[in-house]
This record gives structure tokens, sequence and C-alpha cells, in this order.
């Protein structure tokens, strides 16, 4: 469960800082059954996610439904930690039909 807790997201290659920090501290948190919440920018969801292995490395591979802007939406992503740092993790949110970014987020303290 390394990736279990609430991340702090510092970095999305399609967003700039003042976006996705526009209304709160971008943020992912993971449970420890998979499941979750986020938010970044105007958007915010629920996850729920599987964990899996891809070699010796934890993996969360999720599903998500929320809002973009008061609007529906919905998607797919994955994180994961970055290399050995237990502290800092690389992801995928993906829209439905949509955009994609990567991000890095670090563990909250």
């Amino acid at each position: 469960m390394k990736l279990k807790g609430t991340w702090h997201i510092t970095e999305m290659e399609m967003w700039d800082e003042d976006y996705f920090n526009m209304e709160t501290q971008a943020f992912i948190r993971v449970n420890e059954d998979g499941s979750g919440e986020f938010q970044f920018g105007l958007v915010s969801g629920h996850i729920d996610g599987d964990f899996i292995l891809e070699g010796t490395d934890e993996k969360l591979e999720f599903t998500w439904d929320g809002n973009e802007e008061c609007d529906p939406a919905s998607g797919s992503g994955w994180l994961k930690l970055k290399g050995t740092d237990t502290n800092t993790l690389k992801g995928k949110f993906k829209f439905h039909m949509g955009e994609r970014s990567k991000f890095y987020a670090m563990r909250a303290k």
C-alpha cells in the first residue's frame, strides 16, 4: 500500500500551475481499497481502481467519474511511485474521448 494517502499534484503535462491550483491545492487521495478522490483546476471526481504489480512495482489503474466546470466528465488513469522515491509519484489522467495529461505529485505531509 505504498500509494495510499494524499498526494499534492506538482506538475501536469497539459496545464500550468496557475490552472491546476486554481481553486485549491491540486491533489489525489488514494484509499486502501483503490478508491479515492481528486481535484485539479476545475476538474474533480472520484476514482475506482485496482492495485496491480508491474514487476516489483505497485501501480494503481483506475477509472474516474466527476465533473469539469460543472459538466459531467469521466475517464481513466494510472499512478505509481517515481522510481525508488516513496514520496513522489507519476501518473496520467485521461478524459473519455478527450485530453490526456501526465502528472507528478508529492506525498502530502
